[in-house]
């Protein structure tokens, strides 16, 4: 991929793919605008990453309702053009959906969901001016996966980016946009740490973990190449083929069966 004139805007580029995305992109020659709460851990990947191309970081917190807004007005103030946005920030609320408090579905559902959506909105103007803009939109392979015990509303809000990538591939395909769904399985990153849920999560196999940088390689290449949709690593790959194949009730028996081997639901 030659350099092209525009940002890549990457959100929750502290940690975890979001930082491979960012060391990719930069090793293709992209400027960053990278996002996330953690203003020190943005500073130091900008300093890393200042001697390959131009780097802005903008610390702010997706969670809150008018943070979008603010963020893009903040691009616009420093007179940036985003070509590339790359919706990436998430997390994962652990346990049975009644026990925890509304307001913390209701965060969750703004970062994972309206966040994600507003953005989009927000900056595809831009996106379809550049001739050849692109949005990566980070999924998991829970999307593609009957529902489990104690991950209520994550598979569902992953599970919108599918649709939601392919009606925007179809809409803007005209004016040279790409736009891609990425649903990587379970990836070497601080997400189990942060749900709690390493301890039972380090029992899976290591042929069945994915590396951070490997899963940022496949979706840049696979939005280049135009991709709607992206699983990185053969055993996800044959994994999605198996599940297109079973019955529907027989999936859910099956899940229901082993949910609680991987995940703490109570």
């Amino acid at each position: 991929m030659s350099p092209l004139p525009g940002y890549a805007l990457i959100t929750g580029a502290s940690s975890g793919i979001g930082t491979e995305l960012a060391r990719a992109y930069a090793q293709r020659g992209v400027p960053l605008v990278l996002t996330a709460r953690r203003e020190a851990r943005l500073q130091a990947l900008a300093e890393e990453l200042l001697g390959l191309v131009p780097v802005e970081i903008i610390a702010l917190d997706l969670a809150e309702a008018d943070a979008p807004a603010a963020l893009v007005q903040e691009i616009e103030r420093r007179g940036l053009s985003i070509r590339i946005l790359v919706n990436n920030a998430g997390y994962g609320v652990p346990g049975r959906y009644h026990r925890q408090d509304w307001q913390t579905h209701a965060r969750f559902l703004q970062v994972m969901l309206v966040a994600v959506a507003e953005l989009t909105w927000r900056l595809l103007p831009g996106i379809r001016d550049s001739g050849q803009g692109r949005i990566l939109n980070i999924a998991s392979f829970a999307a593609l996966a009957p529902g489990a015990d104690g991950q209520t509303l994550y598979a569902p809000v992953k599970s919108f980016m599918l649709p939601f990538s392919e009606s925007l591939a179809l809409e803007n395909a005209d004016r040279g946009v790409k736009v891609t769904t990425v649903c990587p399985g379970f990836t070497w990153s601080e997400f189990h740490d942060i749900t709690g849920t390493r301890e039972s999560m380090s029992r899976l196999p290591s042929w069945a973990w994915l590396r951070a940088d490997a899963v940022a390689r496949a979706a840049i290449e696979g939005n280049e190449r135009g991709q709607v949709r992206v699983v990185p690593g053969t055993f996800y790959t044959l994994l999605q083929a198996l599940i297109a194949c079973v019955p529907a009730p027989l999936l859910r028996r099956l899940m229901a069966g082993n949910s609680h081997r991987l995940r703490p639901v109570d």
